[in-house]
């Protein structure tokens, strides 16, 4: 299995995985194609891939290779 980088920490890679089904893993919800939860919540997460944003639209597109670094952030409210 190959492996990516993700929030700073080496992590498995299964082929075929996308942006939006590494944010589910980390959030836990499920993330429709238009990249919104299925639960109809915020989600306030934010996806950089080998430091590029990828908008929310475009998760469920792209596709996680080998050796690529992600970074999901979670907004957060307050100072």
């Amino acid at each position: 299995m190959s492996t990516i980088q993700l929030n700073g920490a080496a992590a498995p890679l299964a082929a075929g995985t996308t942006v939006a089904d590494l944010v589910a893993a980390v959030t836990g919800r499920t993330i429709l194609p238009t990249g919104q939860p299925a639960d109809g919540g915020r989600l306030g997460v934010a996806v950089a891939r080998n430091a590029d944003i990828v908008p929310r639209s475009q998760w469920s597109l792209t596709a996680v290779e080998t050796d690529d670094d992600v970074e999901i952030v979670t907004a957060v409210q307050g100072g």
